[in-house]
């Protein structure tokens, strides 16, 4: 490479002398880039003048010294103010006669960097014949000769100006081509529409935004290019923008079901627009704001759960004890069913603690098709043999990633209501899924029962409503909304033409790979536990170790290779599993930690491991499991 660049460098410098006129090349800092042969000839300037660096005003001043410029009383002024016009400079023509009686012609051309080419050409024989020709011609008058003399002039000059222009012209192209370049890599469609609605700009990007219309545009009327709905959705705010109101606002494109943001900016020849597809921003917003609603909901309900129970706790206790006390039998018969019904005010409690409480989503790859076969043979059991549960879905091959545990407890859910719907009747529960565009994933649930009355389609999402009477609790449909809007989806519902129809969407994301095989270290003391969840964990692809002690765990959880810790909590021995990942902890453990419990939720050493660390209850599944192995060490 080295020698390459030294020969592109020999031939130019080989090429610039074998001009003939005097060429130099300052750059923004007035030094100077480079000169040719004639230049340093023409001047008979010395070496040092003519190299890369050296200073424009040594040169000045070396020329004024010299008397170039004729006689000059104050160099150093001469040489500021030389130095000050090169700083502003400008394209120029101009003709000198030199101290030594030669006349020669500059004409210097800014450079789009910075600096400036100058080229200066000895005219000394072309004047001379001018004079010659003045002298010998006695029928020409002065005034034509003056006129000719001007006209050669003033065509020279011409000749420096088209030059600039056209180095003008050359740069504004440059500039408008980086322009188009940058405008047309953005995520967004940029374009400009006149006082009559066509589109004269446009970087081609509106097909990214909106799948179903084109990306040349230019020529066509706003109305067309974006279609009949789209366009009925802005038209109020783009009329605003035509008499001079700028706006940005959202809509929701009915075809692909995108949510775009659009920014409609007039000017004084039309409006100037942005649009942006900002759907997944939107679903994240979604799952942030329902994080914040079940946030609001712990605190208001904590405190009120907390009393309740305890008021519970009271009331079985005083029933127990007046069933020990002799009594009527109607008696009896009241004192069973207030322990019924406390009973059933404590299970309604430890629902609400689910709904309310912290929960994350934990998206994994997922098998559609699998997914749909495990939740028919989970499901099919629970419903009469006279109600058949029928699935149909379009095969999508690649593994989408979705919170497997969530959507199986939300579908479930929605078949067991389905079922109650039916009642005693035979019928069909369809379960239905299908992608919208590359947008949603769109389950549909729906059954030949009664469907819903009016008083349920405007109330089926509030808390504690319900239609079962004694039999439901009223917060199944409550929670599959809040897990969904937990993952950034939506959950509408209706009646269809022989039932209800409940519609779940949840984002459409592809997993681009397998995960990772990781291997984990199981702690567990109970064989046959450990052994289930082992087979769980090796049929998942992951290679498995074991220990049946905490002090088993310490030994193995430091190997190298190792890169999750799954233990139970209870283990044989004095130090609990909360203990043994304190310990590797403070050892410096990188593996990602995860425990397993089956004591209750308000167990104390339940309730400490939680706080530290991710946390499963069993019994579990695979499909629970899973997400918790893609968990980072904290």
């Amino acid at each position: 490479m080295a020698t390459s660049n030294a020969k592109n460098e020999k031939l130019t410098r080989a090429g610039l002398n074998l001009i003939g006129q005097a060429l130099s090349i300052y750059d923004s800092d007035l030094c100077c880039v480079r000169v040719n042969r004639p230049f340093k000839e023409m001047f008979d300037l010395p070496e040092m003048l003519c190299l890369p660096g050296a200073d424009f005003s040594e040169t000045i001043r070396f020329l004024a010294t010299r008397g170039e410029y004729g006689e000059v009383d104050d160099v150093d002024g001469f040489v500021s103010i030389r130095v000050e016009q090169a700083r502003a400079f400008k394209a120029h023509y101009m003709e000198r006669t030199r101290a030594n009686g030669r006349t020669i012609s500059v004409e210097g051309s800014p450079l789009p960097g910075g600096g400036w080419v100058t080229v200066y050409t000895d005219i000394t024989a072309i004047k001379d014949q001018e004079k010659l020709l003045y002298a010998r011609t006695d029928e020409l008058s002065d005034q034509v000769l003056a006129h000719t003399e001007h006209l050669a002039k003033t065509n020279r000059e011409l000749a420096a100006t088209n030059a600039a222009l056209q180095e003008a012209k050359h740069q504004l192209t440059e500039m408008e081509a980086r322009a188009r370049i940058t405008t047309e890599m953005m995520p967004a469609h940029i374009a400009h529409v006149d006082r009559s609605g066509i589109y004269t700009y446009s970087n081609l990007r509106l097909s990214s935004i909106i799948p179903s219309r084109p990306s040349d545009i230019i020529g066509m009327h706003i109305s067309a290019a974006l279609g009949k709905s789209a366009f009925a959705k802005i038209k109020e705010n783009y009329q605003k923008a035509c008499h001079g109101t700028a706006s940005v606002f959202e809509f929701t494109d009915d075809d692909s079901s995108r949510r775009i943001r659009v920014a409609f900016n007039p000017d004084q020849h039309g409006v100037y627009i942005l649009s942006m597809d900002v759907t997944e921003e939107t679903q994240t917003r979604n799952a942030l704001a329902q994080t914040h609603k079940r946030e609001l909901a712990v605190q208001l309900t904590s405190g009120m759960a907390h009393d309740f129970a305890n008021l519970l706790t009271i009331i079985l206790g005083m029933q127990s004890r007046l069933a020990k006390m002799d009594q009527p039998a109607e008696a009896a018969k009241m004192i069973t069913a207030t322990q019924s019904a406390a009973r059933r005010g404590g299970s309604l409690l430890n629902r609400i603690a689910s709904m309310s409480g912290p929960r994350q989503i934990h998206p994994t790859p997922v098998d559609l098709k699998q997914f749909i076969n495990d939740l028919e043979t989970i499901a099919t059991p629970t419903l009469p043999s006279g109600v058949k549960l029928q699935s149909r879905f379009k095969r999508i091959e690649q593994p989408l990633l979705l919170d497997a545990g969530s959507l199986q407890d939300s579908l479930l859910n929605l078949i067991l209501n389905a079922k109650d719907a039916i009642g005693n009747n035979t019928g069909e529960i369809n379960l239905k899924c299908r992608s919208v565009r590359d947008t949603w994933l769109e389950i549909t649930v729906s059954d030949t029962g009664s469907g819903f009355s009016q008083e349920a389609l405007k109330h089926a999402l509030d808390p504690f409503f319900t239609t079962k009477g004694g039999e439901g609790s009223g917060l199944g449909l409550s929670m599959v909304y809040d897990l969904t809007k937990l993952a950034g989806g939506d959950l509408k519902f209706a009646n269809g033409a022989l039932g209800a129809v409940i519609t779940l969407r949840l984002p459409l994301r592809f997993s681009s790979a397998k995960p990772a095989a990781k291997m984990v270290l199981l702690v567990e003391d109970s064989d046959d536990i450990r052994a289930s969840i082992r087979e769980m964990l090796t049929e998942m692809g992951h290679k498995v170790i074991e220990a049946t002690s905490a002090e088993e765990g310490c030994a193995l959880a430091m190997l190298e290779g190792v890169n999750f810790v799954l233990s139970d909590i209870s283990l044989i021995g004095e130090t609990t599993g909360v203990e043994m990942l304190d310990q590797l902890t403070q050892k410096g453990l990188k593996a990602a930690t995860c425990l397993m419990t089956s004591l209750p939720a308000d167990n104390p050493i339940r309730v400490a491991g939680a706080k530290r660390y991710a946390l499963i209850a069993k019994p579990f599944t695979a499909t629970d499991l899973a997400p918790y192995l893609t968990l980072e060490p904290k």
